[in-house]
Formats: C-alpha cells, sequence, structure tokens
C-alpha cells in the first residue's frame, strides 16, 4: 500500500467518526468526501492522488465545530467558516503525514482545504468547484426548506455568490444538472439565464 492509500485509510476513518449518518446509514461526512473526490475527478480528469485526497479533506471533522459555538449573524457566520478553514487545513495536513505522503504534498493540500488563493491556484479552485457542485447538486433543495423564511431575493443572492466563486468549468457543470424545477429557476436567475 503506497502512503496516498495508507492516507486515504487515516482520513476515511476521521470522517467515519462523524456521528450524523446520511440516509444509507454511512457517516455523513463520509458521504461528502465521496461527491468531493467525484467531483474534482470529474472537473479534473488528470487529478493527482493528492488533489483527489485534498477534495475529501474539505469538511475533515466539521462536525467536531458546530456552528452554535460561534455568534449569531454573518459575522459569526464568517469566524466560524475561517476556523474550519484552519482547522481542517492543519488536520488534512497531520493525516498526511502520518500516512507518509511527502511534506510539500502535505502542504500543497493544507493550501487548498484552508482556501488559500481561491481563483489563483488551481487547486484551491479545483476544491471550491467540487464544493459549489456538491452544494447545488446534493444540498441546496435542504439549505433552502431549513431557510424558508429567506426571501427569494435572498435565495438569488446566495446563489450569485456562489456562482461567482466558480470556475467557467464549474458553471458549465452546474448548468448541467438536474435540479428541482423551484431551484433550477433560482439559479437561471442568479446567472442571468432565465
Amino acid at each position: 500500500m503506497d502512503a496516498h492509500d495508507r492516507a486515504r485509510q487515516l482520513i476515511d476513518a476521521a470522517h467515519a467518526a462523524d456521528p450524523k449518518r446520511a440516509p444509507d446509514g454511512r457517516p455523513a461526512e463520509l458521504v461528502y468526501a465521496d461527491r468531493m473526490e467525484a467531483w474534482v475527478a470529474r472537473l479534473v480528469p488528470a487529478a493527482p492522488p493528492i488533489l483527489r485526497l485534498a477534495a475529501r479533506c474539505q469538511h475533515l471533522e466539521r462536525w467536531s465545530v458546530p456552528r452554535t459555538t460561534f455568534p449569531d449573524g454573518k459575522a459569526g457566520y464568517l469566524k466560524w467558516r475561517q476556523s474550519l478553514y484552519k482547522k481542517q487545513a492543519d488536520r488534512a495536513r497531520e493525516l498526511l503525514l502520518a500516512g507518509g505522503v511527502p511534506a510539500g504534498e502535505a502542504e500543497d493540500a493544507a493550501t487548498w482545504v484552508a482556501k488559500t488563493a481561491l481563483k489563483t491556484n488551481a487547486g484551491t479552485q479545483a476544491l471550491e468547484d467540487a464544493a459549489c457542485l456538491v452544494f447545488l447538486e446534493n444540498e441546496i433543495a435542504d439549505f433552502a426548506a431549513q431557510h424558508a423564511d429567506y426571501p427569494r431575493e435572498k435565495f438569488v443572492d446566495i446563489l450569485r455568490k456562489t456562482w461567482k466563486k466558480m470556475s467557467p468549468a464549474a458553471q458549465a457543470a452546474a448548468l448541467g444538472l438536474d435540479l428541482p424545477p423551484a431551484i433550477g429557476a433560482l439559479v437561471r436567475e442568479a446567472v442571468g439565464s432565465g
């Protein structure tokens, strides 16, 4: 077994500790990691093993820092996300090194997971693209249901911000998603194509 395979086992063992379960009974974080890696592989067909592993670390142990541990409101939300980026990057580096991945690769992965240099670092952008696509394909309907009190304009604004973070290739992939009609209409409105 090579270092990347050992690191994958360590990362997935960490995911397995997520107390939240997906409908199929698997740890929710492991399902998310699979979706992230699948999108990275689709968007970057020649993705090196370290990029695929970094994709699996996108929400690494996110469950251990509940949103409720930070103040309400936008400022609290942004602090929570920033703390997660650092924590997840540090933990990714730790697990990758423990698996025997070379230090340079582990640092690259930590940079990507920390969302450093979005739009200018190809690895960071690949992870952001995958995260946006996972959100649109798998999470937006639940998000909308949880925030039914949001006015339509707020959903459109959230989608516009998501769209701006994506590369042209990811935007094209997003337009090809089979979304529920109401969500598809919001996406088209947000991107100005409907």
